[in-house]
């Protein structure tokens, strides 16, 4: 207690020694650690910074006198004086974005949170009406609304554009005879960034073997990010919907916006607390039945 008590005492001595470009150097490092943190947040890279975490206690206590485990200690090391090259490479897509939007002064981009406008509520009405016309009409759709993480591996890959989601352009972008029609949608942030993009199939065994590629693309997009997929099924006009690898089917419009709202736009309850997304996605699919895994899906 006496330690405690000579430390708060001398504080104000220290204190009296930090200068303006101390405070200054304190704050740009602190600044870099927060968008560090959000870059983390909004990539796929989360898991690989575990990774690298969970590798460097490991390294550190393979060290330690107490453990002292000579050939453990060894290899990490070596391993992690090669990390500096793999991080490289494994962040090749988000360091060259990086670089594109400095030099192109777009850097204010990665600076600033994202914003939920009118344009989010727009696109989610847009999308309800254009989908349950197509589902009436039996044509195809795969739409990908693209959250924190950013899925620009996936937008090039198709058609770059730049516009506000209306239902007449949906149903017109997935009529069976448009060029871009077996592509998904991208949209961010409540437009469309992107049109006939591929997406990555599931990898999941388990799987029904009546989805075909269309919802396997989907569920693919949902289990590699924190996007939300809505699915029209060409053969049946049934609608679907991915998020977390998860695939609910035989969806009601209704159903279909009440998900997307609380998926897409912030969710509070009575008290102004935040809504976790296994709370929203039980509010949302409770009640609904049907079987996951009957009924022949198109591909």
């Amino acid at each position: 207690m006496d330690m405690i008590w000579q430390a708060l005492e001398s504080a104000p001595e220290y204190l009296k020694l930090i200068g303006f470009f101390d405070i200054l150097d304190m704050a740009i490092i602190a600044f870099g650690i927060y968008h560090l943190l959000r870059f983390v947040r909004k990539s796929r890279s989360g898991q690989v910074v575990k990774a690298i975490v969970f590798l460097l206690v490991a390294m550190v206590l393979s060290s330690s006198s107490v453990l002292h485990l000579r050939v453990v200690s060894f290899v990490l090391t070596n391993a992690m004086e090669l990390g500096v090259i793999a991080l490289i490479i494994i962040f090749q897509p988000e360091l060259r974005r990086f670089l594109e939007q400095m030099g192109s002064g777009k850097l204010k981009e990665l600076f600033v949170a994202e914003t939920y406008g009118t344009d989010v509520e727009s696109a989610i009405k847009e999308t309800v009406e254009a989908y349950a016309a197509m589902s009436r009409d039996k044509v195809g759709a795969l739409m990908v609304f693209e959250r924190r993480t950013m899925l620009d591996d996936m937008l090039k890959t198709g058609t770059t554009l730049d516009c506000q989601v209306s239902a007449e352009l949906l149903k017109n972008l997935f009529w069976n005879k448009a060029p871009l029609h077996d592509g998904a949608v991208i949209v961010r942030n409540g437009r469309i960034v992107g049109a006939g993009c591929m997406l990555p199939l599931s990898g999941n065994v388990n799987l029904s073997r009546d989805l075909g590629m269309r919802h396997r693309a989907g569920i693919g997009v949902s289990e590699n990010s924190d996007a939300v997929v809505a699915i029209v099924s060409e053969e049946t006009g049934s609608i679907s919907v991915a998020v977390n690898g998860m695939l609910k089917r035989h969806l009601s419009p209704d159903t279909l916006e009440r998900l997307l709202r609380m998926e897409l736009m912030p969710a509070v309850d009575e008290e102004n607390k935040p809504v976790s997304a296994a709370a929203r996605l039980t509010s949302v699919f409770k009640g609904i039945k049907g079987d996951n895994s009957n009924g022949k899906e198109d591909s």
